[in-house]
């Protein structure tokens, strides 16, 4: 019996700085939690072409061959327009045999092959041109056009200082409603979730959208001409955006 009353002390005495420490830890400050959402439009000055070239033949070899002779034209092609060969990089190549009816492997069809490159773009305004002189050397697809920007983390930072300026007018606006003041930020969260940036273009063949369903409190804009650059192809906006929770102290 000893025993146990000692064990059943110890339980408690140990338990009490916790409960100690979470009272102290409580904060009954009046709050208000917001949040602010901010994008800053720039213009791309990179962009990244994924091309794909397919060909087929019932002999391996000749197959393989037909590809390798429009890789070099477009490479070709593409270096004439000042382009390092550095920026052309084979991104994936694949061989394979293909059958009418491919679960019996009957009726042979030929050896498929598919080889697919990236080109980097730093001459935007170049965009249409490299993509018409590589489709004129016999590349079958374009697979994606990727719009960037070399000055992300500068934008994505303007972004950030803008939704955080939205969070306290946001807050400010709230409190007065309620004859009250903001005082000092309690918490401060940022908000990784989903991609931080997407594309649009007014023509749409070529916009790359990511979460084009956002919402704002904040739009910046940072672009110095019109981006356009053909009749064809205009360079639209990259939306580089920011999400905040803020938690400030309410004053009476």
């Amino acid at each position: 019996m000893r025993t146990i009353t000692i064990s059943a002390l110890l339980t408690a005495l140990a338990i009490c700085p916790a409960w100690a420490q979470q009272a102290a830890m409580y904060d009954d400050r009046p709050k208000i939690s917001v949040s602010g959402e901010a994008v800053v439009n720039v213009r791309p000055d990179k962009i990244v072409v994924t091309f794909g070239i397919e060909t087929w033949d019932s002999e391996i070899m000749i197959a393989k061959q037909k590809n390798n002779e429009i890789l070099k034209s477009a490479i070709a092609a593409i270096k004439e327009l000042g382009i390092p060969e550095k920026e052309i990089q084979t991104d994936h190549l694949s061989i394979e045999p293909r059958y009418k009816h491919d679960y019996s492997k009957q009726d042979f069809i030929g050896y498929f092959v598919r080889n697919t490159f990236v080109v980097t773009l730093a001459e935007t305004d170049k965009v249409e041109e490299l993509v018409t002189k590589a489709l004129l050397t016999g590349v079958n697809y374009i697979h994606g056009i990727d719009f960037q920007t070399t000055e992300f983390k500068k934008y994505r930072e303007q972004a950030r200082d803008l939704a955080l300026k939205a969070a306290k007018e946001k807050a400010d606006k709230m409190a007065a409603v309620l004859n009250q003041t903001v005082g000092e930020p309690i918490q401060i969260n940022e908000n990784s979730g989903g991609s931080p940036w997407w594309y649009y273009s007014s023509w749409s063949g070529w916009g790359y959208g990511r979460n084009q369903g956002m919402s704002q409190n904040v739009i910046q804009n940072v672009q110095g001409s019109s981006g356009e650059i053909s009749d064809t192809i205009a360079l639209g906006k990259m939306s580089i955006r920011a999400n905040v929770a803020v938690t400030f102290e309410l004053i009476k």
